[in-house]
């Protein structure tokens, strides 16, 4: 059987991009444009709202922006509150697919792909202020009442969006891609020069947060020490809300001084030089929509320990221990085996793992699922 080539034309949310931390949904949004610009059978346009510049990441050379006339706010609500009318350039061209990206879903004037990362929003409301919910729950009834395929990137959050009253048979599983840059030797050893790292280190990365579980994690690592003394623990990211950075903050004061460092956001190139430097990551997150480090560090050959029965036990069939995220003696022993006896095995498996993960694979079924949505209207 073969593919269909006849041309598809998508516009695609790409707002997200010039929020002021993008996050995954921004890697997400950039890595997937990028690819299906150069698919001979796709042309892709963007939609965003009012900007002077740039977004955060780079978008294709050939991919047209239509930004909208109004800022963000505006833009948003007459899309979340009265579905106000299209605003990439509709009265020119209308494409064949309409894909949402994210919450931001604009109204339906051509077959409709909505993205959903993850329903955190249901899972822990009291994460979010009451705007936030409140436009969150207005996209979930969008999506229910008009998407005509909705993109997730696990298992789990397809179960997540069933129980939310979304109908399996428009539900499409496709996993994001990985893609991490050559790093050398002697640019890891300018980083850890840079930040004073003089020992082997365990990483973690991402926001300071509730669900990602920080304090078992610092728990563990204290246990760590017992049986290896020469570790020490790198923590990376913004300080996210709700009092946990501060919590983290006091819990790493009662460490050994100088053992746990506080790096806060890297940017793009310094976060790969700190995942290639690891002995190993640890992300303990209790759920994850996707859990994008993890594949990160093992596209760079290095052992994680992450949480069982979540997405990222999903994605890590080899190259990951498997923990109970709220056992800090669990996690613990995962890390002794991770940095010590189980390592260079781990190492292979986590780059065999991370091999499988391309975001040309994920384009290509994204295309699927835009034909499939183009079938089903």
């Amino acid at each position: 059987m073969t593919a269909d080539l006849t041309p598809l034309a998508v516009a695609m949310t790409v707002e997200q991009l010039w929020q002021s931390a993008p996050g995954g949904s921004g890697t997400y949004i950039a890595e997937l444009a990028r690819e299906l610009s150069g698919l001979v059978d796709v042309s892709v346009s963007g939609i965003a709202a009012r900007h002077p510049g740039p977004g955060a990441r780079p978008l294709p050379a050939s991919m047209v922006i239509h930004h909208s006339p109004l800022p963000r706010a505006a833009l948003y609500e007459l899309w979340s509150r009265y579905r106000g009318a299209a605003t990439w350039g509709a009265r020119r061209t209308r494409p064949d697919v309409l894909h949402a990206t994210t919450w931001a879903i604009p109204r339906r004037s051509a077959p409709l792909v909505v993205t959903v990362h993850d329903l955190a929003f249901l899972r822990d409301p009291g994460h979010f202020t009451p705007r936030g919910n409140s436009f969150f729950r207005r996209a979930l009834s969008i999506v229910r009442d008009e998407a005509d395929l909705v993109v997730v990137p696990s298992a789990v959050t397809a179960v997540d969006c069933r129980a939310a009253g979304i109908d399996d048979a428009r539900i499409r599983v496709i996993h994001h891609g990985v893609r991490a840059p050559s790093i050398t030797g002697p640019q890891v050893q300018r980083w850890r020069d840079t930040h004073g790292l003089t020992r082997p280190y365990v990483l973690w990365c991402g926001t300071f947060e509730p669900r990602k579980n920080l304090a078992t994690l610092l728990d563990a690592y204290r246990a760590l020490l017992a049986d290896v003394p020469d570790i020490d623990l790198v923590l990376v990211g913004p300080a996210g809300w709700g009092g946990a950075a501060a919590d983290v903050a006091a819990r790493v004061a009662r460490l050994p001084v100088g053992r746990a460092h506080l790096l806060g956001r890297l940017t793009d190139a310094d976060l790969h030089r700190a995942y290639a430097g690891a002995r190993a990551f640890c992300f303990p997150s209790t759920w994850e929509g996707f859990g994008m480090p993890v594949l990160e560090a093992m596209a760079h050959g290095v052992p994680v320990v992450t949480s069982a029965g979540t997405s990222m036990a999903e994605i890590s069939p080899q190259g990951a221990i498997l923990v109970d995220a709220l056992s800090a003696d669990d996690v613990a022993a995962g890390l002794l085996a991770a940095v010590g006896a189980r390592h260079d095995e781990l190492s292979v498996g986590a780059r065999a793992n991370a091999a499988r993960f391309s975001w040309e694979h994920s384009a290509r079924q994204h295309v699927a699922a835009y034909r499939a949505a183009t079938a089903h209207s």
